[in-house]
């Protein structure tokens, strides 16, 4: 088992490598997911929450194992972002400027894998789109909801329609994708906390 993941691990640095020398902007997550998971490097239902952490970690699993490599050898330095992800020209680094990284460390420890169950993913989903709520302010939560330019006080009922509608539209119960319904569940409430209830 760890023989064919180490396996795969290198065939997704390889591919990795390959995508990113040929699109000098860079790529999002999202477009190198899709990428590996048309190569059949990667598969699961990526509308279940463990399925999507497991294909994110290995992703950024072989991205911080390549960034190292390349950076080893003087090759390249790769810039990881969930945005946006892409090789620069190599420079070297000052030692002693290094600053801890804990993603590096959190992502390249298999254990982590290994350990994180549909719980605390679930619990990862949920303490993230509490932040997201946290910062997500009027204009963008309208906008989630689609309804640009919409006056959460004249139009309250409107907002609270819209808000049923997509809820239904993207319960995970009707086919829908849980991490969209929370992005929902958080613009709403982003409202709500506005407009004082």
């Amino acid at each position: 088992m760890r023989a064919e993941r180490e396996q795969l691990l290198l065939l997704l640095a390889e591919r990795l490598h390959a995508e990113l020398l040929a699109a000098a902007e860079g790529l999002s997550e999202h477009q190198l997911l899709s990428r590996l998971r048309e190569d059949g490097l990667l598969s699961g239902d990526l509308a279940e929450p463990l399925e999507l952490y497991r294909c994110h970690f290995l992703l950024f699993h072989a991205l911080y194992r390549l960034r190292e490599r390349l950076w080893s050898e003087g090759q390249a330095h790769l810039e990881i972002d969930a945005l946006c992800i892409r090789l620069h020209p190599y420079r070297e680094a000052v030692a002693a400027l290094a600053s801890p990284d804990p993603l590096r460390d959190y992502y390249l420890d298999l254990g982590q894998l290994e350990q994180t169950g549909e719980q605390e993913v679930l619990e990862l989903l949920a303490a993230f789109w509490g932040r997201y709520q946290a910062h997500l302010d009027g204009d963008e939560a309208l906008a989630v909801l689609g309804l640009t330019g919409c006056d959460p006080e004249s139009d309250w009922p409107r907002i609270r329609r819209r808000y049923r509608e997509l809820a239904m539209r993207h319960h995970p119960d009707r086919g829908g994708k849980t991490a969209e319904l929370q992005r929902i569940n958080a613009a709403m409430a982003s409202l709500e906390r506005r407009r004082g209830r």
